[in-house]
This record gives C-alpha cells, sequence and structure tokens, in this order.
C-alpha cells in the first residue's frame, strides 16, 4: 500500500493506544472523543487488515503485527515531529513538553530536586516523568522514544545512542557514630575486620567495591544483603555493620541519620555517571536544553 493513501494521524492514534493500552486514557492524551479514537482505529485496521489491538476487560492487548511495527511507526513520528521542531524556537518558559527520564533512585535523590529547581523557573509548564528501567532496556527504550534521556553508570550501547559523563562519584564507608571498634580513622585491616551491609537489586553476586576488593586479593565478611541504601543507612545507625556506596548519594540518604562517613580504605576508579540519549533527538531544540540542564547539575549537588 503507497503511503499516499494514509492519514498519517491514524498512525499517532495507534502509537497512544499502544502506550496507554485503553481506548479512554488514549482519548484523553490526544483529547479527543472515545468515538473518534475508535473510528480512527477502524480505519486503520481497515488499511492494514488486522486487529491491531484485542480488547480484554477495559484494556487493549496488542496484536503481534502492533508488536512488530510500534518501534518503526514510533520512530518515524518521533523523526517528522524533530524535523518539524528544528524549524521552530524553542522557548523553555512556553513549553509544555512532557519527557520521561530513565532513572534508579540513586540518581533520582542527587539530580531530580536540583533538575527540579532550575525548571521551576525557567521551564515552569515542562512536566518530567522519572522511569527506572532495566540497564539492559535503555537502548530499546531511547530507540522507541519511551525514554528521551537517561542518567546511570557507563553502559556498553551502540553508536545509535548518544552519551556523555556528567559527574564523576567516590565510594565510602559509612559507621554508626559512637562504634565500639572505630573512632577517629578506618583502616583496611579495620575495614576488613568488621561485618557489612551490602545493598543490591540482585539476588546473589557481588557488589562493586567487592570487585575493587578481590583485585587487591582481599575479601570481607556480608552480615545483610538488602535492596536500597536508605534502609541500609538506617541499619547502620542501628548496629555495627559498615556499609559502603557512593558518596554524594549518601549524603541524602544519611542526612537524618548521622552516621560518620570515611573514605574507602583503598585508591579506586571514580564512579562515572553518563546522560545517555538516542542520535535522533540530538538537534532536537527541547531535548538539547533539557540535556544542558543535566550538565550543569553538578554544580548545584553538594560536594
Amino acid at each position: 500500500m503507497h503511503i499516499s493513501r494514509m492519514d498519517l494521524n491514524l498512525f499517532v492514534v495507534l502509537e497512544t493506544i499502544y502506550s496507554e493500552g485503553n481506548i479512554t486514557r488514549a482519548s484523553q492524551k490526544l483529547n479527543l472523543t472515545q468515538p473518534a479514537v475508535s473510528h480512527a482505529l477502524g480505519r486503520l485496521r481497515d488499511l492494514l487488515k488486522d486487529p491491531l489491538f484485542v480488547r480484554q476487560g477495559a484494556n487493549m492487548v496488542a496484536t503481534p503485527f502492533t508488536r512488530n511495527i510500534i518501534t518503526p511507526v514510533r520512530q518515524a513520528l518521533q523523526t517528522l515531529e524533530l524535523s518539524i521542531s528544528e524549524h521552530q524556537q524553542f522557548d523553555p518558559r512556553l513549553t509544555e513538553r512532557s519527557f520521561a527520564i530513565g532513572l534508579r533512585d540513586v540518581f533520582e535523590a542527587i539530580a531530580l530536586p536540583a533538575l527540579i529547581q532550575r525548571l521551576q523557573d525557567a521551564a515552569p509548564s515542562l512536566e518530567i516523568a522519572s522511569i527506572r528501567t532495566d540497564r539492559r532496556d535503555i537502548e530499546a527504550e531511547l530507540t522507541a522514544g519511551t525514554l528521551d534521556l537517561a542518567l546511570d553508570v557507563p553502559l556498553a550501547v551502540s553508536n545509535n545512542i548518544r552519551q556523555q559523563r556528567i559527574f564523576q562519584d567516590r565510594l565510602i564507608v559509612l559507621v554508626r557514630d559512637n562504634h565500639p571498634l572505630i573512632q577517629n580513622e578506618l583502616d583496611m585491616k579495620n575495614y576488613l575486620s568488621q561485618r557489612h551491609v551490602l545493598v543490591s537489586s540482585r539476588r546473589k553476586g557481588l557488589g562493586l567495591e567487592d570487585f575493587e576488593l578481590h583485585r587487591a586479593g582481599q575479601h570481607r565478611h556480608i552480615a545483610l544483603r538488602c535492596q536500597h541504601y536508605f534502609a541500609a543507612c538506617r541499619v547502620v545507625s542501628q548496629s555495627d555493620l559498615l556499609l559502603t556506596m557512593p558518596e554524594q548519594y549518601a549524603r541524602v540518604a544519611n542526612a537524618q541519620f548521622q552516621n560518620r562517613i570515611f573514605a574507602f580504605p583503598m585508591p579506586t576508579q571514580p564512579l562515572d555517571v553518563h546522560l545517555y540519549w538516542h542520535h535522533n533527538v540530538d538537534n532536537d531544540p527541547a531535548n538539547r536544553w533539557l540535556r544542558e540542564q543535566f550538565v550543569g547539575l553538578y554544580e548545584a549537588v553538594p560536594h
């Protein structure tokens, strides 16, 4: 079928139904009536000779055909939108754009307060959605346009994904105040003689600090494995366990517990934090402006 026979707005409807999974929510997002959205879907079904979605209760579940075409449809719509926006002047004070940003909880706590502080005056109508995404899926989500940006550690990505280091962190060790065996300094011998908390979203495996220790032929005793640094900080404040974590997040998560902070007792490589985006949005004025805000965030993060 030649594209001249198609109304490209129908693909906007297709992508919105796919994203929302529901006709009512899709109509609200598109600012159309439900009958108008259903009519557009019916036209597209006739053109493509496929049901496209199957109703399951209130939800619209994509058919295999729709799942196969949704990524190129999103890319095409994004390319068209960017081609138009490149010829329009971007004014952050007037924009009503919404951005989905891939952030893990550590980077949420570090980046979001400073980012929102910047945006509340410079771009008061710009909306941010922080999305937790598996690191293995970041490239796919940036490619599909379901994420506009992502902030994370260095990742193996293809040349289609652009990246920029925006700040560096380092490992520190938290110890409760008045710890009976650690007073004014923490050396390697004392560090290894203690029991430790390991924070990880995985059920098993080593932490970054353990890889560093193993390179030096050392091993520590993990007494507790938990999922979140905030919980670990609280555990440390009420026990003799030690916690090793990135310094920037420690200064946020540990603020109310007042655990003591010591340098990690061996040299390690800096912890790089990178900003990621798809090459398709390199020249999108809004995306580029938001990237610039992220690049400038580190100056606003407490050291």
